[in-house]
């Protein structure tokens, strides 16, 4: 009976959201930002107003070449480290503070806030259509009526927050070359290389949920280096609503030499491409369906999170130059106060994941997810992941140009997002989406 009541509260919960009134949404563009962050600063001063964000490129920026740091003439306000991090306390996530406990060369360098988030005019437009338009579907596996960015800019739940993230706009086609990084306990590292191609179909100017049959985008991707792992591919086809149709995936692989369907790669999969530091949900902060989770809204918070990363996206930086055998290195991490939608997902009676409870912290002007953590069945908190984040204001968008997420139980990392040594993401192409197939990738195995 329990389970019975919590299960029948939930879908009333569940099925009671969506849309906001024409009147809510008259807010977006005044005292909302056009994505529903709070146009104005805080009350102290350290979180200024939000004037638009980098809407076009910096001078000297021409296409093709790595994003320039428009504040790098900002000096630190403070570093906060094993010594002093209760000074900042309030301001430091739980993973923050288990990182700099468990190693003392961990630091945050903390800079003026600028909130420099910024999306193209028909972005904002779709965005304010959304708002009065999006429903959010039974269980909250997905949503309906909504198309090119986020759905909810007005979120009253915590599943509304996540999929915002989850279809926050982030251009129309990639394309690029990124290495990852995994370091042991022991600070042995291994790196892998990747090709990869993105189509988002979610974001295809014009079209509606029926055009685009239940995808969001389509995502190949082909391992270059070493060579001992040099000629395997993944393609995915992520849904929107995975419960209805979950993720098709196929995988070739140079062993076995033939391409074959993988029914395992989501939820609590472990991810290989990590060395298990994350689960297949962990890609992009999270990724897939949300049905094992309730979501709950605690509200809003400012934190120091990751902002502004340029000085980790510049070009010519190595690997070794990046990572470090415990932790990135802090001195090219830009840290900022920031307002942050805080979300808490607890694991459902009956349902089966390593990750009973997670945290996330969802920046309040793009959507995105900027840090979180997980905890395991006992309440003991095991990971911890950050999205260093830039705008690529040759769109504009916010995206992050490095991924890490830390195993604070053996003391190991994983890295992704370095492409410093070769060139960043191309968004001018032009591929369609018939080629991500799995008879296109079958022909490019031959």
């Amino acid at each position: 009976m329990k389970v019975f009541s919590l299960m029948v509260v939930w879908l009333l919960t569940a099925q009671a959201l969506g849309a906001v009134t024409p009147h809510q949404a008259a807010r977006l563009g005044k005292d909302l930002t056009p994505m529903g962050a709070e146009k104005a600063g805080n009350a102290a001063g350290t979180i200024p107003a939000w004037m638009g964000g980098i809407s076009q490129p910096i001078n000297g920026y021409e296409p093709g070449d790595f994003h320039a740091d428009p504040y790098d003439k900002d000096k630190t306000r403070a570093i906060v480290n094993v010594k002093n991090w209760q000074r900042y306390e309030k301001y430091l996530t739980p993973g923050q503070i288990a990182l700099l406990k468990k190693f003392p060369s961990y630091s945050l360098h903390v800079y003026p806030s600028r909130r420099s988030a910024a999306y193209p005019q028909f972005v904002y437009d779709a965005v304010k259509n959304n708002a009065v338009s999006a429903k959010l579907l039974k269980y909250g596996t997905g949503v309906s009526d909504t198309i090119m960015s986020s759905p909810f800019p007005i979120p009253q739940t915590g599943a509304e927050v996540m999929w915002n993230h989850t279809l926050r706009y982030r251009g129309l086609r990639w394309e690029y070359t990124s290495s990852s990084v995994y370091s042991s306990s022991a600070g042995d590292q291994s790196v892998v290389t990747r090709d990869y191609k993105y189509f988002w179909a979610y974001s295809q100017p014009g079209v509606t949920l029926d055009e685009i049959d239940n995808k969001i985008f389509y995502l190949k991707h082909k391992t270059i280096a070493p060579a001992s792992m040099a000629g395997s591919m993944i393609l995915v086809h992520e849904t929107l609503d995975q419960v209805r149709s979950p993720r098709k995936a196929w995988i070739y692989s140079t062993g076995q030499r033939r391409v074959r369907r993988t029914p395992n790669l989501s939820y609590n999969s472990i991810d290989t491409t990590t060395n298990g530091i994350r689960t297949i949900d962990q890609a992009d902060m999270f990724n897939g369906a949300p049905n094992l989770y309730n979501w709950k809204l605690i509200g809003k918070a400012e934190k120091f999170v990751p902002y502004n990363a340029y000085k980790l996206h510049q070009q010519g930086l190595q690997v070794e130059d990046i990572a470090g055998k415990r932790h990135i290195n802090p001195t090219l991490a830009r840290y900022e106060l920031h307002r942050v939608w805080v979300v808490e997902a607890n694991l459902r009676v009956g349902m089966t994941h390593v990750y009973h409870k997670r945290r996330f912290y969802f920046d309040e002007d793009s959507w995105q997810i900027v840090s979180l953590e997980e905890y395991d069945e006992e309440g003991e908190l095991i990971r911890h992941s950050e999205a260093h984040v830039i705008n690529y204001y040759d769109i504009p968008m916010v995206f992050s140009t490095l991924k890490v997420s830390y195993d604070l139980e053996e003391g190991r990392y994983f890295a992704d997002g370095l492409n410093n040594e070769r060139a960043p993401i191309n968004t001018d192409v032009d591929f369609k989406r018939r080629e991500f197939t799995a008879t296109g990738l079958r022909r490019e195995a031959r």
